[in-house]
């Protein structure tokens, strides 16, 4: 079964120009996904669609094989977990317990459940040592691995993350994909949307360009990334070790194993 099927989606705001143009996407179920393009591109238009925060002008959307429209958005998130790009938009509850409890009290699942999932997720996240603090006196790594945790602890088999390490240290972007990874490896399809490109080279499967609100590349990083005409076409820089395996003369590279193995090779 696929994760994410869409089929000749378009999408427009009441007297707005037409944002989503026929886009068709399929995603397998555990596939690392990015989703690149320019602000404006129709990326998180097309995100927003996965969780039924946005509904179809024409078209369709099938999560997990079944039509969007057929749920609420509270049934969606059973399903696709999305962490936002501000955390504290996502934030509400007085305590860091209660904020991650948030969404399976919201489904009624029985208290010691709860407790164990919770309980669960804070470790995992490394905040429970912030168990009962207030959310809002958090960093602002923590904020976002407190977002991340409150999405997670529903369980989703879709994680979208429209982008998860905009204005965080090295250190607090570690951690994020530390915990992006290991759900990946739980075979959790993870969809990212983001602008940097070293984090695309380095976690994704695939790249799909999104441009005026159509599909316009799609492929592995690699093949994305020596394509230097729709990189122009979509305002995108190749990451930088990219770069640096061109100015070494070698065969372009986009991970950096990858890379070594190839210098080692040649030496």
């Amino acid at each position: 079964m696929n994760a994410i099927e869409i089929f000749d989606l378009h999408f427009s705001y009441p007297e707005c120009d037409e944002i989503l143009k026929g886009v068709n996407l399929t995603v397998k179920k555990g596939q690392f996904l990015s989703l690149v393009g320019q602000n404006g591109s129709g990326k998180t238009t097309l995100a927003k669609h996965l969780n039924g925060l946005l509904r179809p002008t024409r078209g369709k959307v099938l999560i997990l094989g079944e039509d969007t429209k057929k749920f609420s958005i509270a049934e969606l998130s059973k399903k696709v977990g999305h962490l936002f790009q501000n955390p504290e938009n996502q934030i509400f509850e007085e305590t860091v317990f209660n904020e991650i409890a948030f969404g399976p009290r919201n489904l009624q699942l029985p208290e010691d459940e709860i407790v164990a999932r919770v309980d669960k997720v804070l470790k995992t996240t490394r905040l429970s040592k912030y168990r009962d603090a207030h959310p809002l006196s958090l960093s602002g790594g923590e904020k976002q691995r407190l977002a991340l945790a409150s999405v997670v602890v529903m369980e989703p088999e879709i994680l979208v993350l429209d982008e998860p390490t905009t204005g965080l240290d090295l250190l607090s972007i570690q951690g994020i994909l530390e915990i992006v990874k290991e759900l990946h490896k739980r075979n959790v399809t993870v969809l990212l949307i983001t602008h940097d490109m070293e984090l695309v080279s380095e976690l994704s499967e695939r790249v799909v360009v999104m441009g005026n609100g159509q599909i316009i590349g799609d492929g592995t990083p690699k093949e994305i990334f020596a394509n230097d005409e729709l990189l122009a076409r979509a305002s995108l820089e190749p990451p930088q070790i990219m770069k640096f395996s061109k100015i070494l003369g070698l065969n372009p590279e986009v991970k950096v194993d990858a890379l070594y193995k190839r210098i080692i090779e040649t030496l």
